[in-house]
């Protein structure tokens, strides 16, 4: 059974809150991109879960609504920053971001996970936070959304890749396209896969032109 959130975490606190989840920490192409979102108690979508238990059809239905009623905030961290400073630092920084691109400075952000990304507020962890907070929730489908919008676009250029249906994860056609057609400048290069495949490649002997 599905995990219901509530606000009970909000409630632990007075003004503001804005949760704050990422999207994309395991796929070996793309940035990673989290949301800060601040609730209207009195104008909240029904259905607000862990983006991952919702269909795409119904995380688009949520996104949509919630960026009529709620205070949203995106934060991106490039491929170049996640092959940088790693995938953890990169996450957090995208977390920083998205609260900073708020309309309005929280009083506290509560953040899904057990690490404190550097905040001009106060921020709260919450281990599973997806699953317990409402606005963590809510942050967790901007998140996920906006990263599956930004893979779409990128596929239309990358069209071998199937981006547009695996976001950049390592599914078969995406393992299969890396094989045939080698690693784009939206492949993380930090990543072992896609490491190796490119230590692969520039070990391969020369062939001569000489007889």
């Amino acid at each position: 059974m599905v995990e219901t959130p509530t606000f009970e975490i909000e409630d632990q606190f007075d003004g503001l809150v804005a949760g704050v989840d990422e999207a994309g920490r395991g796929p070996w192409a793309g940035p990673v991109v989290a949301g800060a979102v601040i609730l209207d108690r009195a104008n909240t979508p029904e259905g607000l879960r862990d983006s991952k238990t919702l269909t795409e059809k119904r995380r688009r239905e949520l996104a949509a609504a919630l960026w009529q009623s709620a205070r949203i905030g995106v934060g991106v961290a490039s491929v170049e920053e996640i092959d940088s400073m790693n995938i953890l630092r990169a996450s957090l920084l995208a977390m920083a971001r998205a609260v900073a691109n708020l309309p309005v400075l929280p009083a506290i952000a509560i953040v899904d996970g057990n690490i404190k990304p550097k905040l001009r507020c106060p921020a709260y962890t919450v281990v599973k936070g997806d699953l317990k907070s409402m606005s963590i929730a809510a942050a967790s489908i901007i998140a996920k959304t906006t990263r599956d919008r930004m893979m779409r676009e990128l596929a239309r250029d990358y069209p071998n890749y199937c981006w547009h249906a695996n976001k950049g994860y390592a599914a078969p056609a995406h393992r299969e396209a890396l094989l045939r057609f080698g690693v784009t400048p939206h492949h993380r290069r930090s990543f072992s896969p896609i490491h190796n495949m490119l230590y692969e490649e520039s070990s391969k002997p020369l062939l001569s032109t000489t007889r």
